[in-house]
């Protein structure tokens, strides 16, 4: 294929199905699956209106299982989390390729190297189908991240897999995985790295006032001169939470932080828009103060960065009870107040 410095962008807001409800693991499994038919339609249906420039196509985050309600997480990995060479994972990539599209999706993942867990996975799938980006989740309240295990993480993988970026057709390519949108350096690490267009996978209370998240997006789309194309959705089903906890606000926001398209409540494929790459390159090389990206001067950050001590790393062994997360952040807010930084 050839590049494409102009295309559209659907951030598709649909709803979630969760599998916490579930009798048990096979149960869950037929709900994913079903979950995949359903999306199938939605996106092609929805592609056939934005119409055939449409390039890239962002999913809500955990949208074929719901999140954990509580469950333990030997529990969840049984009952939620897909393998990296499974079927669901397959018949995702049949999505793209049926419909020539790059696709992101969110899912809870296995990995051999760390049994009995999982990891928050965001994958782009290309055209063809197949794997062009795999990123796990680096900070998380209520599961394991690579952080948690990051010595026998990059022992594994190398420290390229922290924050991989899809040089691709459509543009530089990475993902945020839901609130990572209120990290700032979660986005800054990818931008450094080249990335253009950030695709965020969520799923976040939507509302009529102005929302932590929305701001950020709008802010990690300024500061780092790149589009931002956020999926939210469409409400969460069949679990505890009432279901239109999560619904609304997926949007497009560009390089100069505007939103460009933005979907109401309940399952919508308004969320869509132009990206400009052109546009998009030649703000990052125009001198000028609003070039942000460009004004950087990370050696005044890094002595601070290098030594101060937040969240520890490596916090995490075999596979822990899931209150082991509140009683690590317990933890680390009494270093913070021991040591007068709150």
């Amino acid at each position: 294929m050839t590049s494409a410095p102009r295309y559209r962008a659907l951030a598709l807001q649909t709803a979630c199905y969760s599998v916490s409800g579930c009798s048990d693991a096979a149960s869950a499994r037929n709900v994913m699956r079903a979950a995949i038919d359903r999306l199938h339609g939605e996106v092609a249906a929805s592609v056939r209106v934005t119409g055939p420039d449409t390039r890239l196509v962002v999913l809500p985050e955990y949208v074929l299982s719901g999140p954990p309600e509580g469950e333990e997480l030997s529990d969840w990995a049984e009952r939620a989390a897909l393998a990296v060479d499974g079927e669901e994972y397959r018949r995702l990539g049949e999505i793209a390729a049926d419909l020539e599209v790059f696709l992101s999706v969110n899912n809870y993942e296995l990995d051999e190297h760390f049994p009995g867990i999982y990891f928050q996975a965001c994958v782009i799938l290309d055209p063809v189908g197949a794997v062009a980006l795999r990123y796990r989740r680096l900070n998380s309240m209520w599961s394991v991240t690579p952080h948690d295990v990051l010595d026998r993480y990059l022992e594994v993988y190398g420290p390229e897999s922290l924050f991989p970026v899809a040089d691709t057709e459509i543009g530089r390519l990475a993902p945020i995985a839901s609130e990572e949108i209120l990290y700032p350096e979660i986005a800054r690490c990818f931008a450094v790295r080249g990335a253009e267009v950030f695709v965020h996978n969520s799923s976040e209370v939507a509302s009529g006032l102005v929302s932590p998240k929305n701001v950020a997006k709008l802010a990690r789309a300024l500061e780092n001169t790149a589009y931002v194309v956020s999926a939210n959705t469409a409400g969460l089903y069949t679990g505890s939470l009432p279901p239109m906890s999560g619904d609304g606000s997926s949007k497009v926001v560009d390089h100069r932080g505007l939103v460009l398209a933005e979907a109401a409540a309940g399952a919508s494929m308004a969320a869509n828009a132009e990206i400009d790459l052109t546009s998009l390159r030649q703000a990052r090389r125009r001198v000028a103060m609003e070039n942000m990206l460009a004004r950087q001067r990370f050696e005044l950050y890094a002595p601070t960065y290098g030594s101060v001590r937040m969240h520890p790393a490596n916090q995490v062994t075999g596979v822990p009870p899931r209150a082991h997360f509140r009683s690590a952040q317990e933890r680390v807010i009494a270093d913070l107040a021991d040591r007068g930084v709150i």
